[in-house]
């Protein structure tokens, strides 16, 4: 293993003993010839943990006991945790509003209620800057809906007025006051002057170099600067002054039509972005249609955006960051740069797509108020991770290597609505569906989680996507030169390949395999205090049999890599949105569609409340000692 002089410009201390080794036989070579080979996978790419000036950080014990790999319809958690359910789908934010009745819901009601299908969870003090976590907002995003699973007798390809505009009220994002009592129970403030819905016809700005693109012209808004709504936010990110990263991913399901354009530039976007030919099961081109793309063949580039919602500002209207690029964003991860620049870091969620990052221009300021455009001036990267375990960042810049007019992009407007074209012609590196991507706030590594790929052809296996038909996913660590969020090289290497344990082409950050909860599909993550890595998962039952969880594992010390299951979720949902309070007394998770797979007359699920229908929730966990999560 490599050992790096004093003077090393990755700024490790000289305890880098561990750092990705680019000579022959290293793990990023030797999985593109057989991953099976355990001894090599066991000697492996180690850590990346070293803070510059600071040394190796001192990992906190975890001294929970995990819990085993479940298929019932509850949510468990370890011996001497507890759980409380927060808030539900069509819980109410607002005084006078009806309570929950799946059986007589309208879109009024809806749009001043919790919305469905909850995923990015975010919890912040109140007030901006206070130190008392037990008071705050959450900020939840309500990533899509599940009809079936709303509406009594809903048919696919049939739905009613009234069910599609319930449907376009439950997607979006919810800004909701809770508080902790003194035994750690948490609780809504129904009637709070913070709460606050955002759905799919919000007004919203755009933003950044795009604004005002003749693509982002439609009839409604000539201007291209105006935009109705947010869809398919799936996870997201807080920016250091205090505002919410929205992220919009699959809006590519709401649109209709595509097979009608002529052939030419528009339709070969829409082609490469994923919009449906024809008709979309939801339907809400029917009723909308500015949501056909026949009709409307530029409202499709108004979404796809990062958006960027001041929470403690209930009537700020939310804005889309054009400079962040266009593509199906999963995450919007930050961090501040060795001289106070912004950075965000964010996947594109489908198999063989891209890792991003931007870095703005302007450094973040003391005032929150001076940075409410830092996101719309910077440069946007892309990533290209090496075979040697080296990677570069590579800027998304017009009039830089292949991005010119000859190559369909004019201007830097059209390298951010065609973000994925630009990716592709500078060889970025096609990963298996980039989802979340997080800086450790101990050690300053990045962690690039991906979730699956089952359509990896062995011939296109590589060393950062190692296996082919990779049903079970994995994830990156990568450390940035001089540890600074703003460099352009980098080291990367494997932490997880996931899978059971006695799967032998897994691998858990060289952690003996016989320790360790059998892991699959990560999806979203969040770090504790210590920097112990959380994953929540999307998939489990499909690829190792058990219900999604989450699962902690530590990033340093002598349990680096031993992965434990903390939670595990009701039949049929996905675990969303990990997030602690700022004292790490209170763990957050998103429980998104519960009892997918059945019906409103015939659910396969009964969570939350052992009766009637399955329904979305945050919950809130806390330790019944009242200690910090984990400890």
């Amino acid at each position: 293993m490599e050992r790096h002089p004093a003077t090393c410009s990755w700024k490790c201390g000289n305890l880098c003993a561990s750092a990705p080794s680019s000579a022959p036989g290293s793990l990023g070579d030797v999985v593109l010839a057989s991953l099976s080979r355990r001894d090599v996978l066991k000697a492996g790419l180690a850590s990346l943990v070293v803070v510059a000036g600071r040394g190796l950080a001192a990992e906190r014990g975890l001294g929970f006991t995990p819990i085993a790999p479940s298929t019932e319809d509850r949510l468990i958690v370890p011996e001497g945790y507890a759980h409380d359910v927060v808030l539900r789908w069509g819980d109410p934010l607002a005084r006078g509003v009806r309570r929950f009745d799946i059986s007589d819901w309208s879109a009024r009601d809806q749009a001043l209620a919790f919305g469905y299908n909850c995923d990015f969870t975010t919890h912040l003090n109140l007030p901006w800057g206070g130190g008392d976590p037990s008071r705050g907002l959450l900020v939840v995003n309500h990533e899509y809906t599940n009809p079936e699973l709303m509406f009594p007798g809903y048919t696919e390809g049939s739905a009613t007025r009234e069910q599609v505009e319930v449907d376009v009220a439950a997607h979006g994002l919810s800004v909701v006051e809770v508080r902790r009592d003194r035994e750690g129970r948490v609780t809504y403030a129904y009637d709070s002057g913070f709460n606050r819905r955002v759905t799919g016809d919000t007004p919203m700005e755009l933003t950044g170099p795009a604004a005002g693109h003749p693509l982002l012209r439609t009839h409604a808004d000539p201007t291209g600067t105006r935009v109705l709504g947010m869809l398919n936010n799936c996870s997201g990110g807080v920016t250091p002054w205090g505002t919410a990263l929205s992220c919009e991913e699959n809006f590519h399901q709401y649109f209709a039509g595509a097979g009608s354009l002529p052939d030419g530039a528009v339709a070969r976007m829409h082609a490469r972005y994923g919009i449906p030919k024809g008709r979309t099961a939801r339907g809400w081109e029917r009723f909308y249609g500015r949501f056909d793309v026949s009709l409307e063949p530029n409202e499709a580039f108004r979404f796809g955006w990062v958006v960027e919602i001041d929470p403690y500002d209930p009537l700020a209207m939310p804005k889309k960051r054009t400079a962040l690029g266009r593509f199906l964003h999963e995450a919007a991860a930050t961090a501040l740069a060795a001289d106070g620049r912004a950075v965000v870091y964010m996947g594109d969620d489908t198999a063989f797509e891209h890792i991003y990052k931007f870095v703005s221009r302007g450094a973040s300021g003391a005032d929150r108020r001076s940075c409410s455009g830092l996101l719309d001036e910077g440069t946007l990267f892309v990533a290209r991770l090496d075979a040697d375990g080296t990677g570069t960042w590579l800027p998304l810049v017009h009039g830089e290597g292949p991005l010119t007019e000859a190559n369909g992009f004019a201007s830097q407007a059209d390298v951010l609505l065609n973000t994925r074209g630009a990716a592709d012609l500078l060889g970025a590196t096609k990963m298996d569906r980039p989802e979340d991507i997080e800086r450790n706030p101990v050690t300053g590594a990045v962690y690039a989680v991906m979730t699956n790929n089952a359509k990896r052809a062995g011939s296109q296996v590589d060393g950062a996507n190692p296996r082919a038909a990779n049903r079970c996913g994995h994830v990156v660590e990568i450390l940035e030169e001089g540890n600074d969020a703003a460099a352009r090289r980098f080291r990367w290497s494997l932490f997880l390949v996931c899978g059971d344990p006695g799967d032998p082409s897994t691998y858990f950050a060289g952690f003996p395999k016989g320790k360790v909860s059998p892991i699959s599909t990560p999806d979203n993550v969040a770090f504790d205090r210590a920097g112990n890595l959380w994953i929540a998962t999307d998939g489990q039952r499909g690829s190792i049999g058990n219900n999604d969880g989450i699962f902690v594992v530590p990033t340093a010390g002598p349990e680096r890599g031993r992965v434990r299951q903390f939670l595990s979720a009701p039949e049929g949902a996905e675990v969303c949105g990990p997030a602690f309070t700022s004292d790490g007394r209170t763990f957050f998770a998103a429980i998104q569609h519960p009892g997918e797979g059945g019906t409103v007359e015939k659910p396969s699920s009964r969570w939350p409340d052992g009766a009637g229908a399955p329904r979305p929730s945050v919950v809130a966990i806390r330790r019944e000692d009242g200690d910090a999560i984990g400890a």
